[in-house]
């Protein structure tokens, strides 16, 4: 069992998300790890403490000043024991806390005592997400080493639509076996990531773009990381966190990508071209805004852009693993299997972007990996277990 013989600490705050800890629990347990819940006040409004005594087979913490059943200071003996911390639904008001050293509960008490690798999974109002304070604590705790899973993007339960949805239990059980149990087998490889749209402008206001989210580049930037490599991610405009550690080099148009891979590409041990750059671009960008002229139609001439992976498939060096990505609509494998051979990759990663659950700003996605010697298709999963398929496959391509 992946997590056998590790403590978990799970935190529950006071937020409608508390019934996926539940879930949550119980997948911890039957991965074989020891799981000590602490609840706040709020949270029991929402889900029993026997709930969780049940499921962790453990006593439920509640309150600072219960006398423990041994004379160990509970707070403390938590937080030596966990060999990861986990709060899950985290609320604005921990993340205020943790970000301001406030220690007013068991739970807040414990965290703030804990060297454990902290894991954060946010669930509240889209408001709140979105508030300057939030955003500001949230970046405070990133720089301090805390891992944030989430929040996601949908319907609430408060009836916004928006971001502020905490993350699958499921999601949340594969980033706390990756904490728990972290790999180090790309240590001492660079590894060169794009991720993202472009954007190509038309006039000093509109611009030209795709529905790619970074998503799945962002995905394995982290996960490459966190297996210890040195990872530079060429990122598009996104709305996403940096992952922890990783160097991000923001870019705007299929020029700007062309530019950066060009420049760093050579340096790359492994360079995995997850970014979504445009096929086309305006032959002229007006320096004013195009206004409309009576009723006729607006004529946009457009030219090819670089092909950024052909001209990186030009300039691999021996030893470098190339990855590149095939998004399409129809004839998804041979498609792929076209850009595999025309780009001078390793390994393309293939999907049918029309697929339920593959699509473009979505968390799972579902692949074809393809090589010169074969292909495999995997079944629907996030795509950060896509991304540690990936990195697996990459370090069987390097031998």
């Amino acid at each position: 069992m992946p997590l056998e013989g590790k403590n978990v600490v799970l935190g529950v705050t006071g937020g409608i998300a508390a019934y996926k800890a539940c879930e949550l629990t119980s997948r911890l347990r039957k991965a074989g790890a020891q799981v000590h819940v602490i609840m706040t006040k709020n949270a029991c409004q929402f889900v029993a403490p026997l709930t969780f005594e049940t499921l962790s087979n453990h006593p439920v913490v509640t309150d600072t000043f219960v006398r423990p059943d041994t004379w160990e200071v509970e707070h403390i003996a938590l937080a030596k024991c966990a060999d990861v911390f986990v709060i899950a639904p985290a609320t604005a008001n921990i993340l205020a806390k943790m970000a301001h050293g406030i220690a007013d509960d068991m739970l807040s008490t414990t965290v703030l005592a804990t060297r454990a690798s902290i894991l954060l999974a946010p669930a509240m109002n889209t408001g709140m997400w979105d508030n300057v304070a939030t955003r500001e604590n949230v970046e405070t705790l990133k720089k301090r080493g805390v891992r944030f899973i989430g929040p996601e993007g949908g319907y609430l339960a408060c009836g916004d639509t928006g971001s502020g949805r905490m993350s699958e239990p499921a999601q949340i059980f594969e980033a706390i076996d990756a904490l728990a149990s972290p790999r180090q087998d790309l240590k001492g490889l660079r590894v060169l990531v794009t991720a993202g749209p472009t954007r190509e402008m038309l006039d000093p206001v509109r611009y030209i773009t795709n529905r790619s989210s970074g998503k799945m580049g962002y995905a394995i930037a982290e996960e490459a990381r966190q297996r210890g490599a040195e990872v530079t991610l060429v990122s598009g405009p996104t709305v996403l966190p940096v992952p922890e550690g990783v160097e991000r080099m923001d870019i705007l148009s299929t020029q700007d990508l062309y530019d950066a891979m060009t420049a760093r590409c050579a340096h790359a041990d492994v360079v995995i071209q997850a970014a979504a750059p445009a096929d086309f671009t305006p032959a002229r960008v007006s320096d004013r805004k195009i206004k409309k002229q009576g009723d006729g139609n607006l004529v946009v001439e457009m030219k090819q852009t670089p092909d950024v992976a052909a001209v990186v498939g030009q300039l691999k060096r021996p030893g470098q693993i190339l990855v590149g990505f095939a998004a399409e609509t129809d004839d998804v494998t041979k498609n792929a299997q076209g850009k595999l051979k025309k780009k001078n990759l390793d390994m393309i990663v293939a999907n049918d972007v029309t697929a339920p659950g593959a699509g473009f700003d979505v968390d799972t996605n579902i692949v074809t990996f393809l090589t010169k010697d074969g292909m495999e298709t995997l079944p629907c999963m996030p795509k950060r277990r896509v991304a540690e398929a990936l990195l697996d496959r990459v370090m069987k391509l390097r031998g």
